[in-house]
């Protein structure tokens, strides 16, 4: 008998009549005994739950709710699976070799039909992402593995702005996808704070035998989000900025992770946030550029003096650039 009959038989065996020995699984399927331990670690291997028993009354059992459990998926969560490794794939996700198995084996034990099926929904799918190069899956893949196990890393990171690159400990937390990007979150031993990472910014990555308790209920997103948006000893000091504009540029500007969150009033063709004033300093212009003359600003008049500065610079750093071009 082939080995996979002989695994099918054990787990119909285990499945119908419940708690067994490797001895009574052997005579029952007339194999030896040793066929039956490589039988049930390959059974294990696989993902079947079972469970050994040592001593008098031992033996093997399958889990209470292996019954129950799902062994086939339908068309739609096949057809869910394989939109969810496309973005995973297309993001970045560090194990990648590991997912395209995942989805080859759907097809492999799909009906031909089913194949066919999933092929299609397959190809209807496409997530356009900047490509990411094998290093940085690897970082990612690192720094993965560290949070799961609660081990600290040692890295080096490029802040940017010409600054010098730090070297610091770090207990990862927890790995977020934002806009393009992927972030490590985590304790930073060099500040003694919760700090947020890129890991495109991580010059060198290693492992370190220290360990760490991840704090209950920690978000890596959630994290990210509230350093960007207002906390909460700021909300008594934010700014109304009213905007006015078409209604499909409203429902655009509403979209924008920064307005979406900070929106407290629509009517048509006009839009109330509430703003930090940091904010309305540094984001808020370069966020509004875009949409030219399309949008008007009717509160605050900070805001308004600070777009006028931004765009008199850039239009001063253009001009000087066509003349310098025009001088050769």
């Amino acid at each position: 008998m082939a080995k996979s009959d002989n695994m099918l038989s054990i787990l119909w065996l285990l499945l119908h009549r419940g708690r067994m020995t490797a001895q009574q699984l052997a005579d029952e399927l007339e194999i030896h005994v040793r066929t039956v331990y490589r039988c049930i670690d390959s059974l294990c291997a696989s993902g079947v739950p079972i469970i050994a028993d040592a001593g008098h009354h031992g033996g093997y059992y399958l889990q209470e709710n292996f019954a129950e459990a799902p062994l086939f998926f339908d068309l739609d969560e096949q057809k869910s699976l394989v939109h969810a490794a496309a973005f995973a794939l297309d993001s970045g996700y560090p194990y990648a070799d590991a997912l395209r198995r995942a989805i080859d084996k759907l097809r492999h034990y799909a009906t031909e039909a089913q194949a066919e099926a999933i092929d299609r929904h397959a190809e209807g799918v496409t997530v356009v992402q900047p490509p990411l190069d094998e290093q940085h899956r690897a970082r990612l893949e690192v720094l993965e593995q560290a949070a799961a196990a609660g081990r600290t890393i040692e890295m080096t990171y490029d802040k940017g702005h010409h600054r010098t690159a730090e070297a610091r400990s770090l207990d990862p937390y927890g790995l977020a996808y934002w806009k393009g990007s992927w972030y490590v979150a985590g304790y930073c031993h060099l500040r003694q704070q919760l700090r947020s990472f890129r890991i495109d910014r991580i010059v060198e990555l290693q492992h370190t035998d220290r360990s760490f308790q991840k704090p209950r209920g920690f978000s890596a997103g959630q994290f990210l989000l509230h350093q960007l948006l207002p906390s909460a000893s700021e909300t008594n000091h934010l700014i109304t900025v009213i905007v006015q504009a078409p209604d499909e540029v409203l429902n655009e500007l509403s979209k924008h992770w920064l307005f979406g969150h900070a929106l407290t009033e629509r009517t048509p063709g006009q839009a109330s946030f509430q703003l930090a004033e940091h904010t309305m300093r540094t984001y808020v212009p370069y966020f509004l550029l875009p949409y030219g003359r399309a949008l008007t600003i009717r509160e605050p008049i900070l805001l308004m003096e600070r777009m006028a500065e931004v765009a008199a610079n850039m239009a001063e750093h253009y001009q000087s650039m066509a003349k310098g071009r025009d001088a050769t």
